[in-house]
């Protein structure tokens, strides 16, 4: 039952800008269960990620012809400049939570800050979302705004913050459109997560850490069918309403988690 709540909760919210890993925290600790650690929240993840490349699978095709230009240094057209700014936007992520990870999961996984998080990220993501420009699209975005998206990435590595949330916070704010922002953040969901989770794989296996496959796989697939439904649902409000519904959740949320736990 465990499982099946948490890859339920993972699929949910990795992709809504309300904090996957937030609510992996919370969810145990309203409940009363121990905390599954971050070797369960990284297989939920990989869930995720395979969601992702499902649902974008065309994008990801287009992303894969750019390969041999990049691989030559020469991002001259669309998808190999795209590729580009992808791997560019993930760097300070992938080098600051190498360093930091261990740090955070010992640290960091705890309700305040979460509701601390929850509550200034979804402030600012209405603030985003109502003063955005929401004029560029995915295909005009440079270098340097692609930087800046990475390095708000790098918040998202404490819990509460939303990896999705503040990287389209930080999309809005440098002017683009609403679903280029949310496009471009999921795909830069892909290599973050692959990293990470190979990471954790890496130090599994040389620390000969006993690990229940079967049960991370179950909720692996889980994860997948409920995140796969979640991006559908989310583009379809984005489209319609903005982030606004969100940002209300978010806060609202942080008050509970404050009375409940403070």
């Amino acid at each position: 039952m465990q499982i099946i709540v948490l890859a339920v909760v993972q699929g949910l919210t990795e992709f809504l800008p309300v904090s996957s890993s937030g609510h992996l925290v919370l969810v145990p600790k309203f409940l009363g269960w121990q905390d599954q650690g971050i070797i369960f929240d990284i297989s939920v993840h990989l869930g995720s990620l395979a969601a992702v490349c499902i649902y974008f699978r065309g994008d990801l095709i287009e992303l894969l012809k750019g390969v041999p230009d990049l691989l030559f240094f020469r991002p001259r057209g669309k998808s190999s400049n795209l590729l580009f700014l992808l791997i560019l936007s993930t760097i300070p992520a992938a080098l600051i939570g190498f360093i930091s990870s261990d740090w955070i999961e010992r640290y960091l996984r705890n309700p305040l800050i979460i509701a601390v998080t929850l509550a200034f990220y979804g402030a600012l993501m209405w603030v985003a979302d109502k003063k955005g420009s929401k004029k560029i699209a995915i295909q005009n975005i440079g270098y340097l705004q692609a930087i800046i998206i990475g390095f708000a990435q790098v918040l998202a590595l404490i819990p509460g913050t939303s990896r999705s949330g503040i990287t389209m916070t930080a999309g809005l704010f440098l002017g683009m459109k609403r679903i280029d922002a949310a496009k471009f953040s999921f795909l830069m969901s892909i290599p973050v997560i692959m990293l990470a989770a190979g990471y954790k794989v890496l130090i599994i296996f040389l620390n000969n850490i006993d690990v229940a496959w079967n049960e991370l796989f179950f909720g692996m697939v889980i994860s997948l069918i409920i995140a796969y439904l979640s991006i559908g649902f989310f583009m379809k409000v984005l489209q319609k309403i903005g982030l606004m519904p969100f940002a209300v959740y978010r806060i609202l949320l942080s008050i509970l988690i404050i009375w409940v736990f403070f």
